[in-house]
């Protein structure tokens, strides 16, 4: 028999009773002298960290890239030269759940991955879709309230969701994607995933182009519907989780493609529509895939807390050789996302394990709760300083960026090129038709409750998109297609006006 390891307090000194209270009496009060039981009791109570606002419930897994072809004309970043193999961690999400929230809801999927590049963290957060639903950072928070529970009844409410969804049209192709059967995946090893956002790649020139990044899944899409998903959900809520880790125990390891899309900075210039527009898509016909290697995921983590829970991604984390974009919703999510982790873990979420990073830090960052390795010891704390100290690095930086225009309030859909629909439009029609009936029903259900004015808005946007669209879901939803071709003639004040 193996001997029993010994049982320590949080000093480590040896704790002679885990199970009885010292008390004063055999029948007596709980005495203060019990440091032991109000150890536990304080650590217990602060066990639960404040949890993600949104992509709350998550699994996670190590893995590595793997590049296997030369896109060194584009990036000089280090991770992404030939041959080059980097460790990493991976988290999945739902977006919309809490943390106890069940694996299997129709939502899009968080994807974000920190990159242990030689050069520093590479994180790159992204979602299972191209795409996202608003493109202003100013909708974010209202989104994610549109979303959660509503704040009189407690609980998910379609009404609120539907009603800030359909009152910005640039969602539209976000909700088509999400009410098609890729909205639930039948696991995290069936389904691609994205940067979403467009990036920037420069190389040893300091030339630069435009990126967004693409995963496609070599485990094949696969997807639920509504019913299976039902089923699913009864019997087991942490269903994906599941999958993921029984998968890498028994050594079959989930695979991604990993391509990049590139659009060179002239290109960007006469795109007939914004390119660092997050709710539109780069057609793969114009701005070809182009392969750059392999993405595995081979380890489950030892501790779900201290690995996954505790893991903190932000997009402003990249390496030389990537960098940003005008995308007005990067530019805020460079803020909020780092800021949501300094909350959420502390200043010093940096020097959590999982999220260290494999190189040298020096930041010049002290202090702060938690901080634990040393704090610099007697380093310098200022720069400039005359010791000689951690030095700026210029020769890293990335190309300028030339901006045009006033600084200005200004609304995407006053652009003339501006369209909300051709992405959604194009989807539809490229859709084989078990698939365009499976997205009008769904539609028509998670609809259902809502007040009949948001599912007319809905269907002037489906008819914009496309007529049939537009006429199936009238007729899913027991609409007046007639009205509905009548709405579709309005502009968005107009429409926003017939409906409200």
């Amino acid at each position: 028999m193996n001997e029993y390891k010994k049982l320590t307090n949080e000093a480590g000194a040896p704790v002679a009773d885990n199970e009885n209270a010292i008390t004063a009496g055999p029948r007596g009060p709980v005495v203060m002298q019990d440091v032991w039981l109000l150890e536990k009791m304080a650590h217990f109570n602060r066990e639960v960290i404040p949890e993600r606002r949104m992509h709350a419930k998550g699994w996670g897994a190590y893995g590595k890239l793997t590049v296997t072809r030369d896109i060194s004309r584009y990036t000089k970043a280090k991770v992404l030269q030939p041959g080059a193999v980097t460790e990493s961690f991976t988290r999945f999400s739902t977006v919309a759940g809490e943390r106890g929230a069940a694996d299997c809801e129709r939502d899009i999927r968080g994807v974000a991955t920190k990159f242990y590049t030689p050069e520093g963290n590479w994180d790159l957060v992204g979602n299972n879709t191209p795409t996202f639903f608003i493109r202003d950072v100013h909708n974010f928070s209202d989104l994610n309230r549109a979303v959660k529970r509503d704040p009189h009844t407690g609980r998910r409410s379609a009404q609120n969701n539907w009603d800030f969804w359909t009152l910005l049209p640039e969602c539209f192709h976000q909700i088509t994607v999400v009410m098609s059967d890729r909205g639930i995946p039948a696991s995290f090893r069936n389904m691609h995933f994205f940067g979403e956002h467009t990036f920037s790649l420069y190389n040893e020139k300091n030339e630069r182009v435009w990126c967004k990044f693409h995963f496609k899944t070599q485990q094949g899409i696969k997807n639920l519907t509504n019913g299976e998903a039902a089923a699913i959900n009864g019997m087991d809520r942490e269903y994906h989780g599941k999958d993921l880790y029984e998968a890498i125990e028994r050594g079959d390891f989930p695979r991604w493609t990993m391509y990049i899309q590139v659009m060179t900075e002239e290109q960007a210039l006469n795109h007939y529509e914004n390119p660092f527009d997050i709710t539109k898509i780069w057609p793969h016909k114009e701005y070809p895939l182009i392969e750059v290697g392999v993405y595995e995921l081979n380890r489950n983590p030892e501790n779900y807390f201290a690995e996954v829970e505790q893991a903190a991604f932000t997009p402003a984390h990249v390496v030389p050789g990537i960098g940003f974009s005008p995308d007005r919703f990067l530019q805020g999510r460079l803020f909020a996302y780092g800021d949501a982790q300094r909350y959420r873990l502390g200043v010093n979420h940096n020097h959590i394990p999982v999220n260290r990073a494999k190189v040298e830090v020096n930041e010049y960052h002290r202090d702060g709760f938690m901080r634990v390795d040393g704090n610099y010891g007697a380093t310098p704390a200022y720069s400039p300083n005359s010791a000689g100290y951690w030095t700026a690095q210029p020769e890293v930086a990335e190309p300028p960026m030339a901006i045009d225009g006033a600084m200005w309030r200004y609304d995407p859909k006053d652009d003339p090129t501006d369209d909300c629909f051709r992405a959604g439009g194009n989807l539809w029609r490229v859709l084989a038709e078990d698939k365009k009936e499976l997205l009008i029903q769904n539609t028509a259900g998670d609809i259902a409750s809502c007040t009949e004015n948001i599912k007319y808005r809905h269907a002037a946007h489906c008819y914009l998109a496309d007529p049939e669209y537009g006429r199936r879901f009238a007729e899913a939803a027991k609409l007046d297609f007639e009205k509905v071709k009548e709405l579709s003639k309005l502009d968005h004040k107009g429409l926003i006006a017939a409906t409200i």
